[in-house]
């Protein structure tokens, strides 16, 4: 494993048309839908977060995928992980984007996928309707080995990151496989087969999870913790343990301030900059990997049901992604890399890509945050 840390971006490849988008939310769909019709909330509150240099962009132009590139390593990006969804079956969405990425070597910047293996439904996106617009599956054996196979090209590519000669894998939602054992095997069995010495396996979200943490095979937890961290442990005069703060948290919810997806009947405003503040940034475990996030507003999909960091200005950012790469200098052993929420999730008002009102000012703080290390 290197010993250089390494910032690996997550990359959304919604900003296309395709046919369920169409269906579900009407012809022509993709993130910018949403984006461009975002409202202000409250006072002060900035929407549209409209994009700046890059535009609104479609990602089967292959110009778009290159200039992204060239942007991500000109500001110290080392890599995008592309979310991939595999429903099972051979059911995939938002394919195209990695596909033509695979084809096209102009497109010059590693990258690697993480498998976003949940359940669409329609309440995540903003609707009232809680129905399931795809259904993830999980097929066993066979499954598992048809899966490994269209992702094999990728792995293959010199392009794709692998550490220690395994291609880098995540999964979001790795306890969810009711077969994990199972999964795992047969995905580093065939990794053999292809002269590979596994997979580099990392999970999301399964921070306390013996099942992960104990796995041999499970080389790091990403640590969305720190999202939560950063979002839960606000809106509180008491500690939510005690009573006090238990009748505290039941007001709010009463009032609509729940965090309950798709419950919440006001906007939940947090603050960006003193979440940081307050931050315990201390590593849990050795397979750990922080995830930091420069600003978070999901309205234009969530409208007054949204969460919203007011005060993500660049500054507190520098002191988020300093204050993780310290960290991680600290804990040697850990995987050497720190994730970055994202590189482009624009309906979530998450994005290192220049907007109109900070222009590239996140991104040079990531320059500037590397340029340290």
């Amino acid at each position: 494993m290197s010993s250089r840390i390494q910032f690996l971006a997550y990359y959304l490849p919604q900003f296309h048309p395709i046919p369920e988008n169409d269906n579900w939310w009407g012809k022509g769909f993709t993130e910018w839908t949403n984006v461009t019709k975002a409202k202000p909330l409250f006072k002060g509150h900035y929407q549209p977060i409209l994009p700046a240099d890059l535009g609104f962009y479609d990602l089967r132009v292959p110009e778009v995928q290159i200039q992204q590139a060239e942007l991500a390593k000109e500001y110290g990006v080392d890599g995008f992980i592309y979310y991939q969804y595999w429903f099972g079956n051979g059911k995939m969405l938002l394919e195209r984007p990695a596909e033509s990425m695979l084809k096209n070597k102009k497109i010059d910047i590693p990258f690697c996928f993480c498998w976003a293996n949940e359940t669409w439904k329609g309440i995540w996106h903003g609707l009232d309707n809680p129905d399931v617009l795809m259904r993830q599956t999980y097929q066993g054996e066979q499954g598992y080995r048809d899966y490994f196979n269209y992702l094999t090209p990728f792995f293959k590519d010199e392009r794709y990151i692998k550490v220690d000669n395994k291609p880098m894998f995540h999964v979001f939602r790795l306890d969810d496989i009711p077969d994990l054992k199972l999964f795992i095997n047969v995905f580093n069995e065939m990794a053999i087969e292809c002269g590979f010495e596994g997979v580099y396996f990392v999970a999301t979200g399964n921070v306390s999870s013996m099942n992960v943490l104990e796995n041999e095979s499970v080389y790091g937890v990403v640590g969305v913790d720190i999202f939560n961290d950063i979002r839960y442990n606000q809106k509180t005069y008491f500690d939510r343990q005690s009573i006090l703060g238990r009748i505290e948290n039941k007001i709010y919810t009463i009032v609509g301030y729940t965090n309950g997806v798709g419950k919440r009947l006001k906007p939940l405003i947090l603050d960006y900059a003193k979440g940081v503040e307050k931050l315990n940034v201390r590593f849990p475990h050795k397979k750990y990997i922080s995830c930091v996030f420069p600003n978070w507003d999901n309205s234009a999909r969530s409208g007054k049901k949204s969460l919203i960091f007011k005060n993500a200005l660049p500054q507190a950012w520098q002191n988020h992604l300093t204050r993780a790469v310290n960290e991680l200098k600290k804990n040697k052993t850990n995987p050497q890399f720190i994730i970055l929420k994202s590189w482009n999730e624009w309906g979530e008002g998450n994005h290192l890509e220049p907007d109109q009102k900070f222009g590239f000012q996140r991104l040079e703080i990531v320059k500037k945050v590397k340029a340290g290390l």
